[in-house]
């Protein structure tokens, strides 16, 4: 049964109970990287594997997740600039114990590509917390395999290009 969780805005990624930070090297520049969290968010499915369906909604305000395991999300997109940041807050979603989810995806220029800061803030209930906390090595490898996989596939996108000598 879904539950309505607090609004919150991206000042909450700084303040929540818990946050979660984790970071890596990309290849890709910051344009790319910006353009496949926020314009292709079908593509999510593609490179994190944790998410096995994802679609933009209200326009594009917003977005409508579902991972492995049975977890659902109805999300608001709070803050997405170009090649820097994209961030969205969980409103609605099945997940126990919940009362306040954002995630912030911050882009910075690293040589010719992007380091990656993905920040996971939550609240909720004390046993929310911690099972929150004990997952803390989980997410950080899903964050790794999935930025990972994610330039991989925009490396092979760019191999086909124009400017490769491929078609598209």
């Amino acid at each position: 049964m879904p539950r309505q969780l607090r609004p919150v805005g991206l000042d909450f990624v700084e303040t929540a109970p818990v946050r979660l930070v984790f970071a890596r090297e990309m290849s890709a520049p910051p344009d790319r990287v910006f353009h496949a969290l926020n314009d292709d968010v079908p593509g999510w499915a593609q490179w994190f594997a944790a998410v096995t369906h994802a679609e933009s909604v209200d326009d594009g305000a917003g977005r409508a997740v579902r991972l492995k395991g049975g977890g659902r999300f109805r999300e608001t997109i709070i803050a997405a600039r170009q090649a820097e940041v994209y961030a969205y807050r969980v409103d609605l979603t099945n997940a126990p114990g919940a009362r306040a989810i954002a995630e912030e995806w911050r882009l910075v220029p690293s040589g010719d590509g992007t380091r990656v800061q993905w920040t996971f803030a939550v609240d909720g209930t004390a046993p929310f917390r911690f099972a929150v906390r004990l997952a803390r090595a989980g997410l950080g490898r899903a964050f790794r395999d999935a930025v990972g996989a994610l330039d991989r596939r925009l490396s092979s996108r760019r191999s086909v290009g124009p400017d490769a000598g491929g078609q598209q």
